[in-house]
């Protein structure tokens, strides 16, 4: 996720939008439900022929979960959309990347474990060539 140019290059906003279709896939690939309540069967009798479900028990208990929403795309109704700048998916992404990168704390480290890793690193990178020298 996130490679640009045949990972040549990487991308921060690339990384979310890939992210986020990899999410849409994953709820995909969680297959049909084909118990009572995935198929809604109660909902069925409750509603009976000619009724709505937005109100029935079962849609109340199940309707935050039940579909796959991205967390890039804007939802806005055109218009909305458009009065609000028109952001394309690229900017959108990169808002999301501004607020994780603002948001993010790093996770807590003992100090000597950090010391013991920054050297690690140091002495490997001097083992390397480097390709591009």
């Amino acid at each position: 996720a996130g490679w640009l140019e045949g990972g040549l290059v990487a991308s921060y906003e690339k990384f979310v939008m890939d992210a986020d279709q990899l999410g849409a896939l994953h709820h995909l690939a969680r297959g049909v439900d084909m118990s009572e309540a995935g198929q809604a069967m109660d909902a069925l009798r409750e509603v009976g022929p000619g009724g709505h479900f937005l109100g029935c028990t079962h849609t109340q208990a199940h309707f935050q979960e039940a579909f796959w929403r991205s967390r890039v795309f804007d939802y806005k109704p055109f218009e909305t959309w458009d009065e609000d700048g028109a952001r394309d998916t690229q900017a959108l992404a990169a808002a999301r990347v501004a607020r994780m990168l603002g948001d993010y704390e790093a996770p807590p480290l003992d100090p000597a474990t950090r010391e013991a890793l920054e050297a690690f690193a140091t002495r490997r990178k001097a083992e390397m060539p480097d390709a591009f020298g």
